[in-house]
């Protein structure tokens, strides 16, 4: 009521300043821009923030593609870092909404607020005209209907009755509520005739302003065509129905707000220039690239026929009561961390291995047919949670970290479920995982005493000396011996591999093109072999990269069923990526880093007093290369073929030192899951006693 009050004084004003209602509703909708201009500012300045900063989102964006959950939290870390906050666009809006509430309640009550005539003069005329119009006492226009009464000479017997009656009824008859034509207490929907025109007005004026703010305002332009056109669509319906349903006078102050807020957006688009802040070449890059990659992600979006087996998959996994084991893999490529120890629970155990895989073409569906104690599902992201959710099992392996902390949940139907965290890496787990990324594991298998320490002294950290940690080995490195052992060669011409990692600033941004042009026409074969992530992101563009250097010494490959080409390289160029410890603890050769950014998963690394594997084992299995002297990594390459002995006993001292269980990995590991069966069946069996 005390807003409505200084809304009413202030408009009182301006009426008895002009002697013209419509003029004094245009001056008082001047007036409140101008009161409202230092918060306009502070908007206008939060928007240039908003998209400067656009460029680093869509970047975030296309780094954790698809990765809703740490989008969120790389966008939320920003928005901390700018001080940037998303609601104060709202700000302006909210206040619209209670100034045109307000200005409702005055332009409603010209006797109480235009006029100020006396509360107990008004409730008496308001009694009037209600009992003689037939109105509810409780109508909002009632003392509307009062001044349109007095206006028409209608019951003016009734109204002389009045105290103070001659004042009042010739301050009402000198009230001149018309302006160019209109009478502004007009209500369309009632007048008909000439007030149907204030609607039209009305929807006009915001038609005009959200064109201007689509091409003007500074966030609007940027955003997507949908909601350019939802908001236009909202404003002019919006206008429209207050056009038709409330006062023509509110449909005034309308169409001057939508105007002035047209003349003020020009102004500060002049004094506050977002182009002096915004880098719209740098904008432009990233948006053509999330663009890119949502056209890939809308080329793989999921065929009925995959929607019909994630359906049939997913009603036929909880078919299946008193499920001992279940292994959960992310793609087809995850498969050969779990091989050995699955083939060691086959050939010792009569066990059944319900395998769900988010991939809907993986491997493990050839397997399932070759071996009736596998029991592979397809299960699609979104059942993926709620089967988790829903999860009956003894024992649930999986390499994906991150349990709990996102998406992906521990069983709320059984509380005892053992939860077993393999490795898919040799590196720092601690650093290149995400902080707290294996606590809600119960048991923990490490490739080797550097990550035993790491997630020893975590657990440590946070009181969860109660975890297991299993002194397991790596599987894939078991493998990948074996493989090597049979199929090693000596090339005729050297091989050089490039294989980056998955993260911001990783070879493919930096400078895979200048390392290929230094290596083009060499006497060198040359093999790109990026990331799994990068070529479902970017399938196109490798794509693109193989026809153009069809011919050449260099080859790109985006199938990775199989290792040979890690095999058969005489020398490994990466940046952060753990291949460089697979490929150098299997070949005992010798790996070129690229020195771009270190990848840091955890930026609370650390808080372990551990020094983390990455960094200090480059040196020791090959060399560093700084960005600055790509153009000389052939030199590199050269001093490396020349001596390949210089790596090869300080590799093979450091695998025996820091890879447990070398060759016998999946046995530990198969092991390891029989006994924690086994104590699940025995547990049960002695509650049932």
């Amino acid at each position: 009521m005390f807003f409505v009050n200084i809304l009413g004084t202030i408009m009182r004003f301006c009426y008895e300043l002009f002697s013209n209602y419509g003029i004094a509703i245009i001056v008082f909708t001047l007036i409140s821009k101008i009161v409202l201009l230092p918060l306009s500012i502070w908007v206008q300045k939060n928007s240039i923030k908003m998209i400067k900063m656009q460029p680093q989102i869509n970047q975030i964006k296309i780094d954790y593609f698809n990765d809703k959950d740490k989008i969120a939290d790389e966008q939320s870390k920003l928005f901390k870092k700018e001080k940037y906050n998303a609601f104060i666009s709202l700000v302006p809006l909210i206040i619209q909404i209670v100034l045109l509430l307000g200005l409702v309640e005055v332009i409603n009550k010209p006797l109480t607020y235009i006029l100020n005539i006396p509360s107990n003069t008004i409730t008496e005329a308001k009694n009037i005209t209600a009992t003689k119009n037939n109105l509810s006492l409780e109508s909002s226009s009632l003392e509307l209907e009062v001044v349109k009464d007095i206006m028409q000479e209608k019951y003016l017997d009734d109204y002389q009755k009045l105290e103070d009656s001659d004042t009042f009824i010739e301050k009402v008859k000198n009230l001149d509520l018309t302006f160019l034509g209109f009478n502004l207490s007009w209500i369309a929907s009632i007048e008909k005739h000439l007030a149907l025109l204030v609607p039209f007005l009305a929807g006009l004026s915001s038609l005009i302003l959200c064109l201007a703010q689509n091409k003007m305002n500074v966030l609007q332009k940027e955003q997507s065509n949908a909601n350019k056109y939802g908001m236009l669509l909202f404003s002019v319906g919006l206008s429209l129905y207050l056009g038709t349903f409330v006062p023509a006078g509110i449909a005034l102050y309308w169409i001057f707000s939508n105007l002035f807020a047209i003349i003020q957006q020009w102004l500060l688009n002049i004094f506050i220039s977002p182009k002096k802040y915004i880098n719209y070449e740098e904008l432009e890059r990233t948006r053509l690239a999330l663009k890119e990659l949502n056209d890939i992600n809308k080329k793989n979006k999921m065929t009925r026929e995959m929607k019909n087996k994630a359906r049939v998959d997913y009603k036929r996994f909880f078919k299946v009561i008193n499920k001992h084991l279940v292994f959960y893999s992310e793609s087809n490529g995850f498969y050969k961390y779990f091989k050995d120890i699955i083939e060691y629970i086959l050939d010792n155990t009569n066990i059944t291995i319900h395998y769900i895989t988010s991939d809907f073409n993986d491997n493990i569906f050839k397997l399932e047919k070759e071996n009736p104690q596998i029991k592979a599902y397809y299960i699609d992201d979104k059942r993926l949670i709620t089967l988790m959710m829903k999860m009956d099992a003894d024992v649930v392996v999986m390499t994906m970290p991150d349990l709990e902390n996102y998406h992906i949940k521990r069983s709320y139907i059984r509380k005892d479920i053992e939860y077993i965290f393999i490795q898919h890496g040799m590196d720092s787990c601690n650093m290149t995982m995400r902080n707290k990324s294996m606590n809600a594991f119960d048991t923990v298998f490490v490739t080797g005493p550097h990550q035993y320490e790491e997630v020893e002294k975590t657990f440590k950290l946070y009181n969860l000396e109660n975890r297991k940690i299993i002194k397991w080995g790596y599987c894939l490195l078991d493998d990948m011996l074996k493989e090597y052992e049979k199929n090693k060669q000596n090339n005729p011409v050297k091989k050089i591999l490039i294989a980056p990692s998955w993260q911001k600033d990783n070879i493919i941004d930096l400078c895979l093109d200048d390392i290929l042009e230094v290596l083009k026409d060499k006497n060198y074969e040359v093999i790109v072999r990026p990331h799994p992530q990068h070529v479902r992101h970017m399938k196109d563009k490798f794509i693109k990269m193989q026809e153009d250097y069809l011919g050449s010494n260099i080859s790109v490959e985006i199938d990775f069923s199989k290792n040979d080409t890690v095999f058969n390289a005489d020398i490994l160029i990466t940046d952060w990526s753990g291949i460089a410890y697979e490929y150098a603890f299997t070949t005992k050769k010798p790996v070129i880093f690229i020195d771009t950014p270190m990848k840091v998963m955890n930026p609370s690394y650390k808080d372990i007093d551990v020094p983390p594997f990455n960094i200090w084992i480059r040196e020791k299995i090959g060399a560093l290369v700084k960005l600055e002297d790509i153009k000389s990594i052939d030199k590199v390459i050269e001093s490396m073929l020349k001596n390949p002995q210089k790596y090869q006993k300080e590799i093979s001292d450091l695998t025996n030192k820091y890879v447990y269980n070398i060759g016998t990995s999946g046995e530990v590991g198969g092991k390891y899951i029989i006994e924690a069966i086994q104590n699940k069946i025995e547990e049960r069996r002695n509650k049932t006693e």
